[in-house]
């Protein structure tokens, strides 16, 4: 069988970029490859689904914006049934001294994009949140609007029922090779014996991005990293609790009547999981997680953890920042890949983007040049300073 574009990764990125293609007008066959079809360990669906435009790369911060705009005309898009309960509960992101200029740095890029953060001191801070303790900040950024969190899971149901309307093939299956001819990729195979013949590959694949590049004989910076998410319930209710995220890199939201938090895993030494390890941590939430939510708002001294998952999200140990577009030497091979915590805010755009560049030539609505796999041959890390 054969196929103009193979896309290697099923979840919201690859589906992403499939419905852009059609949306571009491409008209030729597309197959889409996923291997764990439920999503029960995707990324996608695993994650803690929010969209901030707090970057300090104005690049960044307009790959959200694109999906912002996407969210803000979701009926118009994907039909009047169209809901992926969408909360504009804004980020709110704390500093100390130490971390003072990188925060006005931040919000400076951040304004020039025109984004609504507001940069505040202690003071303001407390008088916006009462129930907010400031013991060791020196300010703090809050997305009054443009931020929040939303279901996974209704979103990729939105794409990839959509894409069942747009002549694209789903096949559930493993990636297990991909064969090149000199400079070109010409096919992939499947775990069940298959083989596709491709003009061109897109590689989607998420945590397992950095294997699926190796086998083409590419080199990609991407590996799976383990993040736990726990539940807990608490006696106080703050409807007006932002994502809110403390200098140690902890962060708590509310959802619904109870509050999700997590973000105690060290970077430093970090290294990449167990592909089947999906144990939740729990020592993380009790050593680490709890002392740090009752210093911050004292009334959570008194909270009751219920249940938490584990996901695995793709880390690009370069730079931790996304991977967009060909490869320099093998032009049919493009990545979407190393997004490191952003790909499900931050996969419209670029499913639009490598849409724009496969069927024009070049990118339109969001240019992602920087993003290229160049920096990745070169070592030339493009750095994302506010990765939570």
């Amino acid at each position: 069988m054969r196929y103009d574009i193979v896309i290697i990764g099923g979840a919201i990125v690859g589906s992403s970029v499939a419905y852009y293609l059609r949306e571009q007008g491409f008209s030729g066959t597309i197959a889409l490859i996923e291997r764990d079809p439920q999503f029960a360990h995707a990324a996608t669906t695993l994650s803690m689904a929010s969209i901030r435009q707090q970057f300090s790369i104005p690049e960044n911060i307009r790959l959200s914006q694109f999906t912002l705009k996407l969210f803000r005309r979701l009926k118009e898009e994907f039909g009047d049934d169209a809901d992926i309960g969408f909360r504009e509960g804004g980020y709110l992101i704390l500093a100390g001294e130490d971390g003072l200029p990188i925060l006005r740095s931040n919000h400076q890029a951040q304004i020039a994009e025109g984004a609504d953060i507001v940069l505040e001191d202690a003071d303001q801070l407390v008088r916006r949140f009462p129930w907010l303790s400031t013991e060791g900040i020196s300010a703090g950024a809050y997305g009054r609007t443009g931020e929040g969190w939303f279901d996974a899971h209704a979103m990729l149901t939105l794409f990839r029922k959509a894409l069942r309307q747009k002549k694209v093939d789903f096949i559930a299956a493993d990636v297990t090779g991909i064969a090149r001819d000199g400079n070109r990729v010409t096919g992939v195979s499947l775990g069940n014996g298959e083989t596709l013949e491709a003009g061109i590959v897109v590689n989607a694949a998420g945590p397992n991005a950095g294997k699926v590049a190796a086998m083409a004989g590419l080199e990609l910076p991407v590996e799976p990293r383990k993040r736990n998410v726990f539940v807990f319930e608490a006696r106080e209710k703050y409807a007006d609790m932002p994502l809110l995220v403390d200098p140690s890199g902890i962060y708590v939201r509310p959802e619904g009547s109870v509050y999700l938090t997590g973000g105690a895993e060290p970077e430093e030494g970090d290294c990449a999981p167990d592909p089947g390890d999906f144990e939740v941590d729990w020592p993380l939430f009790e050593e680490v997680i709890w002392p740090v939510l009752a210093t911050r708002i004292p009334a959570f001294e008194a909270i009751k953890p219920t249940r938490a998952w584990a996901g695995h999200y793709d880390y690009n140990t370069l730079d931790q920042n996304a991977v967009i577009g060909p490869h320099p030497d093998v032009g049919n091979f493009l990545f979407a890949n190393g997004f490191s915590g952003h790909g499900l805010q931050q996969a419209p755009a670029v499913g639009k983007a490598l849409a724009e560049l496969i069927v024009h030539g070049g990118y339109r609505t969001v240019d992602c040049s920087a993003f290229g796999y160049e920096r990745v041959a070169e070592g030339r890390a493009f750095r994302e300073l506010n990765v939570i």
